[in-house]
């Protein structure tokens, strides 16, 4: 049986992908990257509505061959909530094939545009269009009732909220899962 698994979503230069790298380590869980940054790095970021569509499914077939291992805890860095929402930003609106993938962890945790975005080469999203972006994937966490745990402040102040949203489930589970 799986034991807990967790996506980290929200806008990009938030933490996600550091904090899931950290606390997978720390609490010995297995990490799932976000499979549309490995895209973005080796690829380019011209996210047409097809290649949106391929990296949710490559990145939901990686997520699949990780839980056939049934770790006690996935923590996975983002997923097709997230790939949809770039649909809708990049799109102007809700792409049904993406709507139609399962959203399938078990605990959300969405991370506040509160800290300083950071270019890298594959983010897109400043300003007024950050707000927009964190407005899509709220958006489209309510269409999918995902009611996710808001991390949010600074580095620690996120590390430590995410850390209890964490060990309060894993604390929670049945002794067989954990």
């Amino acid at each position: 049986m799986l034991g807990l698994h967790v996506c980290f979503t929200g806008v990009e230069s938030t933490g996600k992908t550091r904090l899931a790298e950290r606390l997978s380590r720390r609490l010995g869980g297995v990490l799932m990257p976000e499979y549309g940054r490995e895209y973005a790095e080796t690829t380019g970021t011209d996210f047409t509505p097809d290649v949106l569509r391929t990296i949710a499914r490559i990145h939901a077939e990686r997520r699949h061959r990780l839980q056939t291992a049934r770790p006690h805890l996935l923590i996975e860095d983002t997923d097709v909530v997230m790939t949809a929402a770039w649909f809708r930003m990049l799109h102007g609106h809700r792409d049904p094939v993406l709507s139609a993938m399962p959203a399938v962890a078990g605990l959300y945790l969405l991370f506040a545009p509160d800290t300083p975005w950071v270019a890298d080469g594959t983010r897109q999203f400043v300003g007024r269009d950050r707000l927009m972006f964190q407005a899509a994937i709220e958006d489209e966490m309510a269409a999918r009732n995902i009611e996710p745990v808001l991390i949010m402040g600074n580095w620690q102040q996120r590390e430590a909220q995410a850390t209890a949203a964490l060990t309060h489930r894993l604390d929670s589970l049945p002794q067989s899962a954990s």
